[in-house]
């Protein structure tokens, strides 16, 4: 069977809920589920780690987004190989998006005309998440 689709997977340090909130507010993520750890069967987290997020499905434009919390006590660390595309067809929503999702975070590349024919830019979100933003230019 041959590969259909790409769902990148985020996990997060016990900030899940925040980020999604983030993309939510910033790039219009619909959430379609949220499984917390306390919704478990027959798991009993300690109280604090029980809405810790086990698995979220995120639903932005065409693609899908999972994010979930590491294990606690599981030390997490973010690393720089994940970045997330976002292909866009409008460069003034893809500009007010970037700058949003720039907000508390970094500008690593500002948004900028590519010799393919795109604006292009990248950032890390307040989260460290690094993100490419891609909107191919219409020929005149």
């Amino acid at each position: 069977m041959s590969i259909k689709k790409l769902n990148p997977f985020l996990a997060f340090d016990g900030t899940a809920h925040k980020a999604i909130a983030l993309y939510e507010r910033t790039l219009g993520a619909k959430t379609e589920t949220v499984t917390r750890m306390g919704d478990i069967p027959g798991n009993k987290p300690a109280p604090e780690n029980k809405n810790r997020i086990m698995h979220a499905l995120l639903r932005v434009g065409e693609g899908e987004l999972m994010v979930m919390d590491n294990q606690p006590g599981v030390p997490l660390a973010i690393g720089t190989n994940v970045h997330m595309s976002l292909d866009f067809d409008d460069v003034a929503d893809m500009a007010a998006k970037f700058d949003s999702l720039a907000a508390g975070g970094k500008v690593t590349m500002p948004l900028q005309d590519t010799f393919w024919g795109a604006k292009f830019g990248m950032l890390d979100d307040a989260f460290g998440v690094h993100w490419m933003f891609n909107c191919q230019l219409k020929k005149s």
